[in-house]
């Protein structure tokens, strides 16, 4: 497939808020958004919406939109829109996974987690294997590099092993782990396999299929979008999990695992910030346009990451935090004499937006033994990173 032209000036007068002036390197916190995205909130919310499942025409209108987003979430990541399963925020939707799963477990069952995750992909497993009996394996990082290494998920499988949770790519370092070597070898065993992919799916052309997820995590805010989560499931695995809910609710699937009334309004945001993705592509259907267009995306931030990388590594005072040989456009750096929060701060006052901290990537910060010295700086590129921003950044620092 060929890879479109990709035009930042014409993407970056999309976006209102750049205006203001920041340097927005805070993107795997999350994103902007297109005024597409606020122009389709604002125009759900000045229409006619009423609740669900009603016979007239305003309900019928709120129907059409959950609809409508359950679609274009599928088609952002190639999964099955009756497996679209609507959310608060990823990290709710993974408890109300976590707790659903929980009960087809026992004592001695065995749930595989990784120390590269966000923690919203670690402390729900973590709970809920406690509340069944089950037991916590975990799959490690290299220090030096920051990889989670695939081989090491042979010794960590086995007969007993329920769920094997991964990241598709790291909130802090970017690492980017080899995903389909894990689930196949969790298949094997006949785990299932839950793929947290909110910093993933920003950047990356996505298959949930290809992946080998059976349930994919991930969030509209880190994708131009409103504050929406989702998990794409494998519909025949959800019918078999029975989560909790209200007794008059819907026990299909997937309203079964969606607690009260949805945001009409920024799903048809959500809708809009797909459509507007698969804008930037070329094909005959959405998905086509969709991985047309990430496939731009992503060449772009490269070239654009590649020229921030450079510069951090150039300066003798600045130290980045592993070297993965796959990554997304994300780096988490120190700076000798000063701490994470005071760059960030100074960086701040000069109108560079970085987070610092673990940024919930509190496994990972404690093997790297950066917990204890208050994290790293974290700096990500996004479709509308120039190279005149990076040239700011490093400049400030």
């Amino acid at each position: 497939m060929a890879v479109p032209p990709y035009d930042v000036t014409a993407v970056r007068a999309q976006f209102p808020a750049l205006a203001e002036g920041l340097a927005h390197f805070d993107g795997p916190g999350g994103t902007q958004v297109p005024e597409a995205v606020s122009d389709a909130v604002r125009d759900a919310m000045r229409s006619a919406v009423s609740n669900r499942h009603g016979p007239f025409g305003s309900s019928r209108r709120a129907d059409a939109i959950v609809d409508a987003a359950r679609e274009a979430v599928a088609d952002l990541v190639g999964g099955d829109p009756a497996g679209v399963v609507l959310g608060q925020s990823m990290t709710s939707n993974t408890y109300v996974m976590a707790n659903a799963l929980a009960r087809t477990w026992g004592p001695g069952d065995e749930v595989v987690l990784s120390r590269l995750d966000h923690d919203a992909d670690v402390r729900p497993w973590v709970q809920a294997a406690s509340r069944s009996g089950a037991v916590v394996r975990w799959a490690d990082v290299d220090v030096e590099t920051a990889e989670l290494p695939v081989e090491q998920y042979d010794a960590l499988l086995g007969e007993r092993t329920r769920l094997v949770a991964v990241t598709a790519a790291s909130n802090a370092t970017g690492t980017r782990p080899d995903v389909r070597g894990i689930a196949d070898r969790a298949h094997a065993v006949g785990a299932v396999v839950h793929v947290d992919g909110v910093h993933a799916t920003p950047h990356l052309p996505t298959d949930v299929r290809e992946l080998g997820a059976d349930l994919y995590a991930t969030s509209a805010y880190k994708w131009y979008g409103p504050h929406i989560g989702f998990t794409v499931g494998d519909p025949a695995l959800l019918e078999t999990l029975r989560p909790d809910k209200l007794m008059p609710s819907s026990d299909a699937v997937p309203d079964r695992f969606e607690h009260g009334t949805p945001s009409f309004a920024h799903l048809a945001g959500v809708t809009a910030a797909v459509d507007w993705i698969a804008s930037h592509g070329t094909g005959a259907t959405r998905r086509e346009r969709i991985l047309s267009a990430m496939q731009a995306i992503s060449a772009y931030e490269e070239r654009v990451f590649a020229r921030l990388l450079a510069g951090l590594t150039a300066r003798d005072d600045v130290t980045v935090v592993g070297s993965p040989s796959r990554r997304t456009p994300t780096v988490a750096f120190t700076v000798e004499g000063r701490t994470p929060l005071q760059v960030s701060a100074d960086l701040g006052n000069q109108g560079i937006a970085v987070w610092a901290g673990n940024y919930y990537a509190v496994e990972l910060m404690t093997a790297l033994g950066l917990e204890d010295r208050g994290g790293a700086v974290r700096a990500g590129v996004c479709c509308y990173t120039t190279d005149e921003e990076v040239d700011r950044l490093l400049a400030a620092l």
